[in-house]
């Protein structure tokens, strides 16, 4: 039974005057590449030291955006930033202030923020039973309570500009239940009716919620859990596949990107045929 990351690596503090530590203030700021223009786009991604949220970033390199890339380790996030005009913003958001500093540093650097990629995560497998209640906290405080801190942190300036997007990083785990990892689970249904009624909150504001339901990715996650993905009908989604979707899903103002798109299929089920679906669970789940 061991914490993992879904889709960057997230080692808990050992101490909380460590967790304090680490709160990103603007003299901290580190910037790679040449000068930034701040008459670009501007994309905040969390979890971007690795797998789906260094992805993501790079992407969105690729199209010219001025990014602000936040996570714990700052080697990892100086590897994501390399070649860019990257800002790197070391944060731990699971820490009391950590998303009111992080979007304080950012807003100071670049004046705005276009796009927020909320992609820092944790997970935790094994029994409900034997889950310690420390990492009950643990998980439930940054795959929620931090996504949902920073995105109110950020939304005001977004909605004084009339413009914005906010990506929230949900799971498949969130749409099923996956057994023996029933607090991600549960975090990521609530992130996914925090983006349903968030979207309904925004209408006419000029500010969008983009919902990404990936499956299992090829990240660390599986390796730090302690099992292998051991998913024999399906095979893992690359980081840069889910990436692809994030972006495709911000240029085309989509609320909701399944990756792969059969991934709608489970809900649906769910709906219309209750029982058959846990039947299904059961069996596959």
């Amino acid at each position: 039974m061991t914490l993992t990351g879904s889709g960057s690596a997230y080692d808990p503090p050992a101490d909380p005057a460590r967790r304090r530590s680490t709160a990103p203030v603007p003299a901290r700021v580190h910037q790679y590449g040449p000068p930034r223009r701040l008459d670009r786009r501007v994309a905040l991604v969390t979890g971007a030291s690795s797998g789906i949220g260094a992805a993501t970033a790079r992407r969105f390199a690729m199209d010219g955006w001025q990014l602000l890339l936040s996570g714990r380790d700052r080697r990892r996030l100086e590897q994501t930033a390399s070649g860019t005009t990257a800002v790197v913003l070391p944060a731990d958001l699971a820490a009391p202030d950590g998303p009111r500093l992080l979007a304080q540093s950012a807003l100071h650097t670049t004046g705005r923020i276009d796009v927020l990629v909320a992609g820092a995560g944790m997970g935790w497998a094994g029994p409900f039973s034997a889950m310690p209640h420390t990492d009950i906290d643990r998980v439930l405080t940054l795959d929620l309570n931090a996504t949902l801190h920073l995105v109110r942190e950020v939304l005001p300036s977004m909605i004084a500009a009339g413009r914005g997007r906010v990506v929230l990083l949900g799971s498949v785990a969130g749409c099923v239940g996956l057994r023996e990892e029933a607090v991600y689970s549960a975090a990521k249904a609530g992130l996914a009716a925090f983006a349903e009624a968030l979207r309904q909150e925004l209408r006419g504001t000029g500010v969008g919620v983009t919902f990404v339901v990936p499956g299992a990715v090829d990240t660390a996650f599986h390796t730090r859990r302690g099992r292998p993905y051991d998913g024999t009908r399906t095979g893992l989604l690359s980081p840069g596949c889910v990436a692809g979707a994030i972006w495709e899903a911000v240029r085309q103002n989509r609320d909701e990107a399944y990756v792969p798109t059969w991934l709608t299929v489970p809900g649906r089920v769910r709906g219309l045929a209750p029982g058959l679906y846990r039947r299904l669970l059961n069996r596959f789940g």
